[in-house]
Formats: C-alpha cells, structure tokens, sequence
C-alpha cells in the first residue's frame, strides 16, 4: 500500500514485484514451510500438533497407563465396574486423585520456607516436658465440684467472647462489642486478626476444638504478612510471634512455625542501630524505622522483652532463612541489648525507662516497674526459668534489679499496704499503675531461685503486693480495678481522678492470683479471682462480647466498645489457670511471655514422662 502511494511508481508485475523479489520471496516462504515440519516431527512435547496432520496409530500397551492417568480407560478396554461398597466417597476422592497425578502443581511458598527449615521432632519435644501439656485430669474422670463449675463458666465466657469476635469482627483485629463491628487500629502495620493469634493457645487450653480449627484455618488462610504500615516492634513481637510460637509448640502445625519465622524476619531490621537497641516501630514497607527515624526514645519494657520469643525464633529455624540473617544477629543482639545495660551506668542500681538507641544514653531518670519499665523485669526471671536455670547473667540482672527497686520504690502506707512507687529523678510518685500489678505473680515466681535467706522474705513480698493489688479491686463501686491508683494522706488504692478510673479488661491482677494460688494453695486467691469473673459478668458482658468500662467507681457502666485482644489471651486464660490443677500448663514446662503465651523451658535431658499428645 504504501508503494502505491509514491508518485510516478509502475509496478513492475500484477503483484508489485519484480522477478528477483519474486525469487526471494519464494526462497523465504520455501524455507519456512521446512521450519514448520521440522518442529512438528523433530522437537519434543509435539504430539498434539501430529494429531493434527497424522492418522492415529494402534496404542501400545505401554501407552496404557498415560491414558489411565489422563482419566480415561484405554481404547479396547472396559473400565471396571465400581465397588459399590465405596459409594459416594469413591466417587468424591477418585477425582480428586487424577487431577492431582495429573498437573502436579508446584510446591506452595508454606511448602517451600518449611522444605528449608530444619526438621523439629515433636514427638521429642513431648517427651521431653515433665507432665501432660492438659494435665492428668481429664473431663471424664474429674467428678463435679465447685472448682469445676467455676472453670466451666470461664470457659463459657472464652466461647462467648470468641463466638461474637468470629460474627462480627473475624479477621479484625479486635470486636467493638456496642457497635457490633471489628477494630482494626494502626500498631500492627497492616497486620490482622490479632484477637485471632491471641486466642489460639486459649482456645487449645479449655478444649474448643472447634473454635480452634477456625482459628486455624485462618491463620492458614487468610494471615498475610505482605503488609507496608508502621508497627509497635513490642506489640507485634509479643501478641503475633509469641502467639504463632505457643500454638505451634502446643500442636506441632507447621503453619504456625513458618508464619511465626517469617514474621519474625521482617522485624529483624529493628537492630541496626549504632547501638543494637532496637527502636519502638519498625516500617514493614521499607523496612526502617516511621517516627524513629528522626529521633526518639527506645522504651526498657519494649527493647526488654524481645528476649524469650526470639530465642525460639532462632531455634526453630536453623541455620536457614530465619537463622542465616537471624541466628548471629538474635543471639548476639540480645545479648547486646544486655552487655550496654549491664555496662551503663544506673542511678543508685535502677533502670530508667527510656533510652537513646543512638548513643546509649538514658533519656530521661523515669523508673517504674508498671507501664514502660513492667516486662523487662518479667523477662530476666523467665530467661532464667526457660533456659532450665542455665542463663545466669539474666539471674543476676533480676536480683539485682530487685534489690534496687525493693531499696529505693518500695513503700508501705499508714494503712498498711505495701506497694511500688515511681520515681523521677529522686522524687517518688506514691502511685501504682495495674500494669504493676503483675509484680506480685513475678516475685513468687522468682523467691524459690532467691538466696536462702531472701525466699521467705520475697514470697511474703508478693503476697503482700498482690493484696494491694486486690484493695484497688475492693475499693471500687464494681469490683474492678482502676487504671492507676494512688497513695496519700487521704486515700489509700484509689484513682485520683476520672482519667486514671477506667478499666480496659487487664489481666496483671488474675494474673500474680495465679501465681500465687500455684505456689501457696491459700484458697483467698481463687474467691479474689471468682469476685473479677462476677464483676466482669456483671459490668463488662454486652449482647455482643465483652467491653472495657470508663468508670470502677460507677454501678452504671459506660463502656469503651472494645474487647482487647488481651482479653481472650490473658484475663480469660490466667482465670482458667487459677482453677486448674498445677500441672495444667505446668510451671515446670512451661513460662508465659507478657501476653500468657506459653514458651517451652528447655529441658536438657529428655526425662519427661509427658510423652503422648493431646
């Protein structure tokens, strides 16, 4: 066409060539056809195209099989008559079977992370444990009592809650109880279900099987880590690993092992600080740090408590993936975290709560076991309970702390209540948060390593601790804790004003009751404990789950419209505990990380007796 429109052109032919572009032209058609028949009966993988052009030949019996596979009886052969004793489960699996013999497809990314991780006997693992994960007592033999009465309705309370999370909210990361909808909140970066990775080992523990299989399933299915938002490096370490890490001990599901190692990889920048103290929120997108970029504070409960979850993360994968870029750099940045405490200097033996990640400075002199200081502590006393009473530098750190804390916090009021003030630079704040309150179930948990002659004084200290704990409880018109309580000439255990009354349905106190009903069997900690599921039952259950409520000094509660996702994880749990018998979840097997996700002690010998799943 375009030969056409040149002006004063005259073909040459009626095709617009000349007699050597004719010749060409042939020569190239020529060749052409030549390449075609070649690849037809010369290259492999071609039989479909011989179809085309060939006549069919006589089938081979070696032939046979492809055309079993392919779903079809060969040509002059019956297929045989059906089993009719199979019936419809013949009929729905044999299918199934061909397509998969047939396209075989590629491995999955799940299949292929745990391909390359080290294979974990659970059955090893099992043996290993001192008692039956579930305890010895099972439904079937335990005869009706009070106490079981009692756990069968916080177990009602776990479905309940569980239940209206699943109709309202299920992906989400927590339900709004009032409204009936789910909360997705912004500390994850991303991340979802949250209430769904709390709940796992719960839901294992009180035998909803059901309720776990969904769980599950989700977890498999519709947990996606392919998130780009800012997260709490604290909150996603504690609540998603730790969760992902307990489920997967607790049932040996690979799934949970491959979510909770990847997971745990895309925190991994969190360390390259000049320092190795980790800042407070990491970007899944770029993979540094949002607000921390341009400053900031690294906060002692958060950077304080990475230790037991990572120490799994980095047995659990290996040498590979995970362990490649993880294994020195777990190891040794916690530890690093470690050696510049150890080696700054503190003011009279305490430890502020905030710290330059840049320079290894403190930031300000705020100390307080509660809010921003709390799981530090926690952790330095089970490092030392999990590595089965091996990790002596995390022992010394916890007593040593604790002399510090005993020498310049603790007080003991006209009223005679002992409790744990803050301090900011030399002057004494006489308040408690209830985040504080877990220090009575840590001190318990950590008298029986104490000096012989502290164990006495230590278990006293708890216990006295954990009463004041119980006095905010008591002093409120509903029989829940404040937020934060103060101590003055005039009050003893109350909040000192409307923003420090709320209760968002924290765990701290049920949970030192567990503790403490463990170790001394004083029967005050189970009717403290069954007065919270009464308050809880009566001020905190909505038509729609459980909320928080703005005000413990008022009989007519407002609520928050929130379920934490602690709730199901901890509150609920701790309950459970306090009246289940000592080998449920035994203390001998078994530390829970600040979210009551129980991690594995490492037992160094294998002379367990626990042998059998559950």
């Amino acid at each position: 066409m375009l030969m056409r429109k040149v002006p004063g052109f005259v073909p040459a032919s009626p095709w617009g060539l000349r007699l050597p572009q004719k010749f060409l032209f042939l020569l190239f058609l020529s060749g052409l056809v030549t390449l075609c028949f070649g690849a037809l009966f010369l290259l492999p993988h071609s039989s479909r195209l011989k179809r085309l052009f060939l006549a069919p030949r006589a089938q081979k019996p070696g032939l046979e099989l492809v055309a079993e596979v392919a779903g079809h009886p060969p040509p002059g052969r019956q297929e045989p008559p059906r089993n009719p004793a199979l019936g419809a489960r013949s009929n729905r699996l044999n299918p199934r079977r061909k397509k998969e013999r047939l396209r075989r497809p590629g491995p999955t990314e799940q299949e292929t992370v745990s391909d390359s991780l080290p294979r974990f006997d659970f059955k090893a693992f099992q043996s290993r444990l001192r008692h039956p994960v579930l305890g010895t007592r099972t439904e079937s033999t335990e005869p009706q009592s009070p106490v079981r009465a009692q756990r069968e309705k916080i177990k009602e309370m776990m479905r309940f809650a569980w239940d209206n999370y699943r109709r309202y909210a299920m992906g989400k990361n927590e339900l709004q109880p009032i409204t009936k909808d789910g909360y997705q909140g912004n500390i994850f970066g991303g991340l979802s279900g949250a209430t769904v990775i709390d709940s796992l080992d719960t839901l294992y523990l009180m035998g909803l099987k059901e309720e776990f299989q969904e769980a599950t399933a989700w977890v498999e299915n519709d947990f996606h880590l392919n998130v780009t938002g800012e997260a709490s490096l604290f909150e996603v370490n504690i609540r998603y690993v730790g969760g992902l890490l307990s489920a997967f001990y607790l049932t040996g599901q690979e799934v949970f092992r491959i979510k909770a190692i990847k997971l745990g990889e895309k925190l991994l920048p969190a360390f390259n600080t000049p320092t190795g103290i980790p800042k407070s929120v990491v970007n899944f997108k770029r993979e540094k740090w949002g607000w921390a970029t341009a400053g900031g504070s690294s906060v002692l409960a958060e950077f304080g408590s990475l230790h037991l979850e990572f120490l799994h993360l980095t047995e659990l994968s290996g040498n590979q993936v995970f362990a490649e870029k993880a294994t020195a750099s777990i190891s040794r940045q916690v530890r690093k975290i470690r050696r510049v405490l150890r080696q700054i200097k503190k003011p009279f033996g305490l430890y502020p709560n905030f710290l330059s990640p840049v320079t290894g400075n403190w930031e300000q002199h705020h100390v307080s076991i509660g809010g921003l200081g709390d799981s530090f502590y926690e952790y330095l006393i089970k490092s030392w309970l999990m590595s089965a009473k091996t990790d002596t530098e995390a022992k010394d750190m916890y007593y040593k702390a604790l002399e510090a804390i005993e020498t310049y916090l603790l007080n003991v009021s006209p009223g005679g209540l002992t409790y744990i003030a803050e301090w900011r630079g030399g002057i004494l704040d006489h308040k408690m948060g209830h985040l504080a309150c877990f220090s009575g179930g840590m001190i318990a948990l950590g008298a029986e390593d104490a000096k012989e002659e502290k164990r006495a004084h230590y278990r006293e200290l708890a216990a006295q601790i954990t009463r004041t704990c119980h006095e905010s409880y008591a002093r409120s018109d509903t029989r829940l804790g404040p937020e934060a309580f103060w101590f003055t000439s005039d009050r003893e255990a109350v909040a000192s004003q409307p923003s420090e009354s709320y209760y968002i349905l924290r765990p701290e106190v049920v949970e030192s009751y567990m503790y403490l009903w463990r170790q001394t069997h004083d029967p005050v900690y189970r009717e403290w404990g069954w007065e919270v599921v009464t308050a809880l039952e009566k001020y905190c259950r909505t038509s729609a789950g459980f909320s928080g409520i703005h005000n413990v000094y008022s009989k007519v509660p407002s609520h928050d419209n929130r379920q934490q996702s602690f709730f199901l994880a901890e509150t609920l749990k701790y309950l459970y505990l306090l009246f289940s018998e000592d080998d449920t979840l035994s203390l001998e097997d078994w530390v829970f990380n600040t979210e009551a996700h129980p991690l594995p002690v490492k037992h160094l010998d294998g002379s367990g007796g626990a042998g059998h799943p559950h």
